[in-house]
């Protein structure tokens, strides 16, 4: 699961890499590289980098057809970074009770 959870949280940290995740959640459909690359100012082949890290992280699934290729989210990771963030959100939580039960009973 960590090398997964290391693989999103890579993809998701550069900022393109989020618009372009981001326009394709919003599309809803399997959109051309030349359409999303079209949205941004770098070129196709800076487009198609970032697809591929979108796509190694299982964020993205590209599919060809014909002489043209498709591309659309796929969320579902974000799932296993979810879980993962929970882990730490509970962990806090309880630290954070417990420091305040300790300052209460020493006020």
């Amino acid at each position: 699961m960590q090398d997964r959870v290391t693989k999103i949280l890579k993809a998701i940290a550069d900022p393109t890499r989020r618009e372009i995740f981001h326009a394709l959640v919003v599309a809803a459909t399997a959109l051309p590289i030349t359409q999303i690359s079209n949205q941004f100012d770098i070129s196709r082949q800076g487009v198609t980098k970032h697809l591929k890290t979108l796509e190694n992280a299982g964020l993205v699934k590209i599919d060809t057809k014909g002489r043209e290729r498709f591309c659309y989210a796929n969320p579902n990771p974000l799932k296993e970074v979810n879980q993962w963030v929970k882990f730490y959100e509970q962990f806090w939580d309880s630290t954070l009770d417990n420091l305040g039960a300790f300052l209460d009973k020493n006020a």
